[in-house]
């Protein structure tokens, strides 16, 4: 079976019904990740199978959340997961993509290029902590997105800067996910946010649970937030 017919295999097992364009893209995207992985590490996941499931499948899971139109950054976004597989499945999405990763960044701005995405959606190097403090980016956003990136409670203190009141946070998430959240009170009444759901996925093929927490933010961010430099990763609220 080729990549083609894999993943429009897998896909639909999980409801999703790729078109032909979507399919080639995705097949020109792992393509693309392979050869440039080749030159610079982008990922350790390699493998056909383990890309389909564990980086295109798993970012498109939660794209029902996704309403037409919506403002997104994808904060940390390494290789372009989850920002470029949510675009392809919804091109009318306005994604916003960050890392401090140079070489990352570089290759989720050629890619979205090459593949014709590249409409609505900007590719920024730059940290998180510095570009929330901009006021053409604070509060701007519908959704924040991340997948890998922190612990929730950190998470939430990069995030929250970017939304407008009664924006998402949308976090990718594996089975730690509880005593992340346990660990999050202080983050959350800090931040005015609060948990609303919790979306769980079983991948049967892998064996794998992934769950998106969504918290909502429903108060203003203080200024000081995030803080400068590492603090919310070294000293999380």
């Amino acid at each position: 079976m080729n990549f083609k017919e894999k993943i429009k295999n897998i896909t639909e097992n999980y409801g999703f019904n790729l078109n032909n364009s979507q399919i080639e893209l995705f097949e020109r995207y792992y393509e693309d990740l392979i050869e440039t992985n080749k030159i610079h590490n982008l990922t350790t996941i390699t493998e056909e199978n383990d890309v389909i499931f564990k980086h295109f499948l798993d970012s498109i899971l939660p794209v029902k959340l996704f309403k037409d139109n919506l403002k997104i950054i994808d904060i940390g976004c390494g290789a372009g997961f989850p920002s470029i597989p949510l675009k392809i499945i919804n091109n009318t999405l306005n994604i916003t993509a960050i890392d401090s990763v140079n070489k990352k960044i570089d290759f989720v701005s050629t890619e979205i290029k090459k593949l014709g995405i590249s409409s609505g959606f900007d590719a920024i190097h730059t940290r998180i902590e510095d570009l929330a403090k901009n006021s053409t980016y604070r509060e701007q956003f519908d959704y924040v997105i991340s997948r890998a990136l922190a612990k929730i409670r950190t998470n939430i203190e990069y995030s929250a800067p970017f939304l407008k009141q009664n924006g998402l946070i949308i976090c990718y998430k594996g089975n730690n996910y509880l005593e992340e959240l346990s660990e999050s009170e202080n983050a959350l009444k800090g931040l005015n946010c609060k948990v609303i759901d919790i979306k769980e996925y079983y991948i049967s093929e892998i064996d794998a649970k992934r769950y998106i927490i969504i918290i909502k933010k429903i108060g203003k961010t203080p200024n000081k937030y995030p803080r400068s430099g590492n603090k919310p990763r070294l000293s999380p609220l």
